[in-house]
């Protein structure tokens, strides 16, 4: 069964700069006034938001949510 590309938003703790969003494959980030960062892409398929949350964890980031639009 093959899945359709969507929207994701990920909420991760922390303040990430925006200089890393070409490393996150284009993803916008967004610093919020809470402290945390927003991380939101569109048209990503399961490989992709795998690789995404394996560079989140790399990072040593802790993902606070994982939401698809």
């Amino acid at each position: 069964m093959t899945q359709n590309p969507a929207g994701y938003t990920i909420r991760l703790a922390g303040r990430l700069d925006t200089r890393w969003a070409t490393w996150f494959d284009g993803f916008t980030i967004r610093i919020e006034p809470d402290g945390t960062t927003t991380l939101t892409g569109v048209d990503v398929d399961q490989a992709r938001l795998h690789s995404l949350l394996a560079k989140v964890r790399d990072l040593g980031i802790a993902l606070i949510s994982l939401e698809q639009a």
